[in-house]
């Protein structure tokens, strides 16, 4: 045991050893296409299920510049996932981008510690709990310095708030004059293209955040895993969001999202992250408790 856990703490420190003690141990189980251990959604869509096509959904006002929605993706006219939306207008609320690597913050303790209007999971981290992409929060910059990307980052400054493609400048220059910005990936949607060319058999809760032709933000959550980033990416291009390009963020048991306004409250926990080769699975799971957020995008008031 005490090989182990010092194993455990040379691989990611205070991290590795706060999670454990809060959710125990993650691990990789194997299961078929078929199995009982995952949804339906996503039995469904590794059956060759065809494209979902958006529902019908209606935006709820619940304080000026901030909309929420749940946005169903339907098949045969059945809900196979939910989208959980909200709309934000940047000239009424900021966004900042917060790092905690101790292993204590799940999105309650987020939201607890922020008070925020509304969290939700940002981008990838690495097995200390640090971010794994360019990450600036308040003007500090954390992750790695030498980082080539190509994809996408969310920026906020007094300027501007909106998603930068970096396939047209490196993250660098779009970081500058940033208060808060962090790099992410794949980027699903871009001049209202599909960003994503290959299809995938990697289903998982997934988080994203977007811009529409209006300028506001959007960011959406799924409550399952029917979605490969594929067909997410042709999802939210079929939708009525009208966007102009959208990130996708972490994806998995930390896509969790939480908003607290005016007394409107919302919850939602990932759940599932399953990796498929043939007919055969692997099923992310642990032992207890609520997943880990080291990372987090957080919107307040202006």
């Amino acid at each position: 045991m005490i090989i182990a856990l010092g194993a455990l703490w040379a691989y990611g420190g205070t991290y590795a050893l706060h999670a454990l003690v809060k959710r125990g141990a993650t691990y990789w189980l194997p299961v078929g296409t078929n199995s009982s251990l995952i949804s339906p959604a996503m039995r469904l869509a590794l059956a060759g299920a065809p494209a979902a096509v958006p529902g019908q959904f209606e935006w709820q006002t619940i304080g000026p510049g901030f909309e929420v929605a749940d946005l169903p993706a339907l098949i045969n006219g059945e809900a196979v996932d939910h989208i959980l939306l909200a709309r934000i207008d940047p000239e009424r609320f900021r966004f900042v981008v917060r790092s905690s690597h101790g292993g204590y913050n799940d999105l309650d303790q987020w939201m607890t510690q922020l008070g925020a209007a509304l969290v939700v999971n940002a981008s990838y981290y690495g097995p200390t709990g640090q971010p794994a992409t360019p990450f600036l929060s308040d003007g500090v910059l954390l992750g790695p310095k030498d980082y080539r990307a190509r994809a996408g980052a969310f920026v906020t400054s007094a300027s501007f708030t909106g998603i930068r493609d970096l396939a047209q400048q490196d993250w660098q220059t779009a970081f500058r004059g940033a208060d808060n910005a962090m790099v992410s990936f794949p980027l699903l949607v871009s001049d209202g293209s599909n960003r994503v060319t290959r299809a995938s058999r990697w289903l998982a809760n997934r988080s994203f955040v977007a811009q529409d032709q209006a300028g506001r933000i959007i960011i959406g959550t799924t409550t399952d895993a029917f979605f490969s980033l594929d067909r997410l990416a042709r999802f939210l291009i079929d939708s009525p969001l009208k966007l102009t390009i959208a990130l996708n963020l972490d994806g998995g048991p930390v896509a969790c999202q939480g908003i607290s306004l005016n007394g409107y409250q919302r919850k939602s926990y990932g759940r599932w992250e399953l990796q498929v080769e043939g007919d055969r699975g692997q099923l992310l799971g642990w032992l207890y408790g609520k997943p880990d957020m080291p990372v987090a995008l957080a919107v307040y008031p202006k």
